[in-house]
């Protein structure tokens, strides 16, 4: 039995018109109706795929062909005729080309043709009854044969095409972004250099000025370890942040030492301890 109908423009993977259903006959109907548009924008982005395919999808087969740059494709339970099936999307061919040919390339909104839905259901009603004389004689038809016919997965289809599209697109926008880094990560190294330089190792300075000598370290080696640390920081964020709490921590402590000293001086018998 024919569940669904939808027929799109193959070059950007445009919806043309569909057999609108109220979707009580198929369970997860707009389950089918997304694996359908994914078809269609398979095809746009794979203009090599076979004119002619049919596609297992759960308890269904999707049919189509592709003919004039416009897909035509039906959902039908596995059990249906294959050879009905195609034949029915013949039909909806020949007449959608009738009436709709030449506006087909210049449709620029979804669903233009909407109206061919009346075509649809009248056609799909001749085609549901498998047993009656005029779909029997389709079948006995031995010049339509429809053996040739690939049938495929739905993962499969959509599985190669999605997974190349995405490889492609994080290819391109890894690139992108890389360069991005770069340029950024070059252009901070220098700044923060130069600022390191400037503001912190005169920062340094004056801290280290003031404390007492029994620490016994090289003031040199001090400093150089700490713009060490802080360059481990990797990202614009990372760098951005050490810095700031470098410059935070230094400024603390040679509050805190001038605080000491104060104390000192007003208590000049306090001894100072480390």
């Amino acid at each position: 039995m024919v569940k669904l109908t939808m027929i799109a423009r193959v070059t950007d993977g445009l919806p043309l018109a569909e057999g609108l259903d109220d979707g009580r006959e198929v369970k997860d109907v707009e389950l089918y109706k997304q694996q359908v548009k994914a078809l269609f924008k398979n095809l746009a982005n794979r203009p090599n795929e076979p004119s002619r395919m049919s596609v297992e999808t759960g308890p269904y087969v999707f049919h189509y062909i592709i003919e004039g740059r416009v897909c035509y494709l039906t959902m039908c339970d596995r059990a249906y005729p294959k050879k009905l099936a195609y034949q029915y999307l013949e039909d909806l061919k020949n007449e959608f080309e009738r009436v709709n040919g030449p506006q087909i390339e210049t449709a620029a909104r979804p669903y233009a043709f909407i109206k061919f839905d009346t075509f649809i259901q009248r056609t799909k009603k001749l085609y549901q009854d498998t047993h009656t004389q005029r779909n029997i004689a389709k079948l006995n038809d031995e010049l339509y044969e429809v053996h040739q016919i690939m049938t495929r997965n739905v993962q499969e289809v959509l599985g190669v095409g999605e997974k190349l599209d995405q490889v492609s697109e994080m290819s391109s926008r890894l690139t992108s972004e890389s360069r991005i880094y770069a340029d950024k990560a070059r252009d901070l190294n220098r700044q923060l250099g130069a600022g390191v330089d400037s503001e912190m190792g005169s920062s340094c300075n004056r801290v280290w000025s003031r404390f007492p000598p029994l620490l016994g370290q090289n003031q040199d080696l001090v400093i150089l370890h700490s713009r060490y640390c802080l360059h481990r920081h990797v990202g614009f964020l990372g760098i951005a942040i050490g810095s700031l709490m470098f410059m935070w921590r230094f400024f603390q402590l040679e509050r805190q030492i001038e605080r000491m000293e104060m104390e000192t001086c007003n208590h000049p018998r306090k001894e100072f301890l480390v």
